[in-house]
């Protein structure tokens, strides 16, 4: 993209175990980064990373050509993002990046929420953990318009080490969903082996060993203790509450066509 349209200013909501150190990277490549947090005990380890803290939400707003969204739930979100909310205090050609996991409709309605003020709403998920969050070596998902995923590169550049557009908004949550349920499955299916052969007393890690060396291979086996079912509990609920939908969707469809 033209120089002219390169973002340098990046404002980041929430400094928690993945803003803050996404909020490092940018600062230590050059970018210009405030953030927000509920918690102002964060500010100080904001400040040690390079970042600015704005003293309100209206504050990020006002002075962010793009904003990361770092919160943890969908309800979080819509309350952010509403008209009262963020939207409020964001310039025309703003671009709002959602790094929450929430339902991909939930994307949907907000990019077109945001429309009218000229707001551009992309969902841009994360993979791979807080380790690589540390590492700058995420792997992100971007779904939205192909032109504005395009000027978000470069920022997400700063911290992942792999970028991925998916399509449509609301597509970089699929990709999640589908990545944490492959992930879940490996971490199940690798604990429940691992037992199996330890209640028949081999030695487990000579057999993880070997096990990364035929089919069995997976990602999870191969960074053996670094992934956890944190936040399954939820992630499984949208996972949840999509098929559920489709499944609505698919029995509304029937009942118009007969």
């Amino acid at each position: 993209m033209a120089a002219a349209t390169a973002i340098t200013t990046v404002g980041v909501i929430g400094a928690g175990r993945m803003g803050l150190p996404i909020i490092g990277h940018l600062a230590r490549k050059g970018l210009t980064v405030s953030a927000y947090d509920i918690d102002p005990a964060k500010k100080d380890a904001v400040g040690k990373l390079g970042g600015g803290w704005a003293e309100s939400l209206a504050a990020l707003a006002r002075s962010s050509e793009a904003v990361l969204i770092c919160v943890g739930y969908d309800r979080e979100l819509r309350e952010l993002m509403s008209p009262d909310g963020l939207l409020r205090d964001l310039q025309r050609g703003t671009i709002v990046a959602v790094l929450s996991t929430v339902h991909p409709r939930t994307m949907e309605e907000l990019a077109g929420t945001a429309r009218p003020s000229g707001v551009h709403v992309i969902d841009s998920t994360v993979a791979r953990g807080g380790k690589a969050a540390d590492a700058g070596t995420l792997l992100a998902f971007l779904g939205g318009d192909a032109e504005v995923v395009e000027r978000m590169r470069p920022v997400f550049a700063c911290f992942s080490a792999d970028i991925v557009h998916t399509g449509a908004i609301g597509t970089a949550q699929v990709a999640k969903a589908a990545n944490n349920l492959v992930m879940w499955a490996c971490l199940i299916a690798n604990h429940e082996a691992l037992a199996l052969a330890h209640r028949f007393g081999m030695d487990v890690e000579r057999l993880r060993e070997a096990l990364l060396m035929s089919s069995a291979d997976n990602y999870v086996l191969r960074h053996w203790g670094e992934n956890t079912m944190a936040w399954a509990d939820d992630d499984m609920e949208i996972v949840q509450a999509m098929a559920r939908w489709e499944v609505l969707e698919l029995l509304a469809l029937e009942a118009d066509a007969s």
